[in-house]
């Protein structure tokens, strides 16, 4: 095992103490102790920890009666970030079933291949997502609980409201749909709870080079470790304000912000979706203490009209990770603020960090050290023999966290895992190496990705897609440099020749943005007679993304 940093967190053990039980076992602590505490604000709109777990219970009642839903069952949560996320995803788990966070930006293909590939037979869906679970209804699914986010908030507020709120929501009145408020009174009460920490609880889907997405398996035990892990790391209490502005979805932002909340019992500030002009005011009237942020989201906020330097008058930490922070927006935070971006490192397959800087000696673009229980390494990516501090190789992780696989690919598993002294590690497929302190630095990808703002974007998977269209003869997806995002996705295509002269770079734009989710649509189409290829007669987008990065 890879030597302790001498910059560890002093007096924080290595080994993590852990509560007992399982996550919901956590809320029900925070409900006991302070049950008239605000659990959620929603564009002031207040759950306190009593009526959270009990609206949780409810649910759990009726998804077990109403949907017949089981343990061990999975059930879809297609929701934007609201009082009704965090009460959906715990109430599949009091269920004793398996959540499986989808993407709300995601296209009834996208979704339905995800219900088919993991046995989804119930799925709780924003309003907004109607017209994509539709068509799902009597096929992949049987049963869809519908929320409205407009439920939650109070009738007068001083905010603007996204649209996913405000709507009008509609929906068939046919078998198979559920209202949502009625969930609430229909007096359905759970069995009792027989899931415990070493049983799956958490199917988050990431997409990997063969273009299909695959399901991470984790445990009730897994998850808690990581929010227990964030809470302690960053040194938050019951009397915190957190905020919930990164995706739920995202196990970035359901780990670091909604689930570290209920570990502590702190409040979890939210809102739907990111609007820099509603967070300022948010933060003055809440008294925000901790932010879970991407950089682009710190530098929207810094550029906003209404921002004053007292909106940060409570804050004590930033933190965040999925792309690089701006050395320029880091400096600014330190003089001006006397605040430390705090930047970690994590993937779906390990729910968030592996890596975390510590609070009182941070460095910058810096991945952090290894966290609680966690043995992280570089290796020689072929040969897989352990390098030193200084070389660059993959890095490689074993610890709590990490997936116990992935749901039906024995083949991912295989190629995913490898044992170094006895112990099973993941490959992460990032390129990095550990300095003299024990810091891990990644400087390239193994893998082909494109980081957007910290959503991750596989090609091949966008590839894909993309050849559904008659027009197209072959594509090449590609990352391009974007000054806000940090890169964007780009289609280098070849088209057939009848298709020639009729069809224009923006209508394949339009067209992909109605196919899949818009951050992996492309944003640019570049045509070509040909594309070129390796020795082996396979695309070289290798060679195709290095030219495009050196044009910019």
């Amino acid at each position: 095992m890879t030597e302790m940093s001498p910059f560890w967190p002093s007096g924080e053990p290595h080994r993590l103490p852990m509560p007992e039980g399982v996550l919901y076992d956590a809320l029900c602590r925070a409900a006991q102790d302070r049950p008239d505490h605000p659990a959620t604000v929603f564009y002031d709109g207040v759950l306190s920890y009593a009526e959270l777990l009990r609206q949780v219970d409810a649910l759990a009642g009726y998804l077990q009666d109403a949907c017949g839903v089981r343990r061990g069952d999975r059930v879809l949560v297609a929701l934007q970030n609201s009082p009704q996320y965090v009460i959906a995803y715990h109430a599949v788990m009091r269920a004793d079933a398996v959540v499986v966070p989808i993407n709300p930006m995601n296209k009834t293909a996208e979704v339905g291949y995800m219900a088919t590939d993991c046995g989804a037979r119930v799925a709780i869906a924003g309003s907004e997502l109607v017209e994509v679970f539709a068509p799902l209804l009597a096929g992949s699914l049987d049963h869809v609980i519908v929320v409205r986010y407009r439920d939650y908030v109070p009738a007068q507020v001083p905010y603007a409201l996204p649209a996913c709120v405000t709507q009008e929501a509609t929906w068939p009145d046919a078998p198979g749909w559920h209202d949502w408020t009625r969930t609430m009174v229909a007096g359905a009460l759970p069995s009792p709870m027989t899931a415990g920490p070493d049983d799956l609880c958490l199917f988050p889907y990431t997409s990997g080079t063969t273009g299909k997405p695959k399901a991470c398996m984790h445990t009730h035990h897994g998850v808690l470790f990581t929010a227990v892990l964030q809470a302690r790391w960053y040194g938050m209490g019951k009397d915190d304000v957190m905020t919930a502005f990164m995706p739920l979805f995202h196990v970035a932002g359901m780990q670091g912000s909604m689930n570290a909340a209920i570990t502590v019992g702190a409040t979890l500030v939210l809102t739907a979706r990111w609007d820099k002009d509603v967070i300022v005011p948010l933060f003055a009237r809440y008294g925000v203490t901790f932010w879970n942020a991407a950089p682009t989201m710190i530098v929207d906020v810094l550029s906003s009209p209404n921002f004053r330097d007292d909106s940060f008058a409570r804050l004590k930490v930033i933190t965040g990770g999925g792309a690089a922070m701006p050395v320029a927006v880091a400096a600014r935070l330190k003089s001006r603020f006397d605040l430390e971006f705090i930047e970690g490192y994590g993937m779906t397959e390990t729910m968030s960090p592996t890596h975390i800087n510590p609070m009182a000696a941070p460095k910058q673009q810096c991945l952090g050290i290894s966290v609680h229980e966690t043995d992280a390494r570089v290796i020689d990516p072929d040969s897989c023999a352990e390098l030193g501090v200084g070389e660059t190789g993959e890095i490689v992780v074993h610890g709590p966290q990490v997936l116990r696989g992935y749901w039906n690919r024995p083949d991912a598993d295989a190629s995913s895992f490898i044992s170094i002294d006895g112990q099973r590690f993941l490959r992460t497929g990032d390129l990095g190496y550990r300095d003299g302190d024990g810091y891990f630095f990644v400087v390239d990808r193994l893998k082909r990705m494109i980081n957007i703002s910290g959503f991750k974007v596989w090609p091949a998977e966008v590839e894909a897609a993309m050849y559904g269209h008659p027009a197209i003869r072959e594509c090449c997806v590609i990352s391009a440099p974007d000054g806000y995002r940090g890169e964007t996705v780009k289609a280098v295509v070849a088209l057939h020749d009848a298709a020639k002269g009729s069809v224009a770079p923006e209508d394949l734009v339009a067209w992909s943005r109605g196919l899949m989710a818009s951050y992996k649509a492309p944003r640019a189409i570049a045509f070509v007679d040909s594309l070129p290829r390796s020795a082996s007669n396979k695309i070289n987008w290798r060679q195709l993304q290095d030219a495009e990065w050196k044009m910019s």
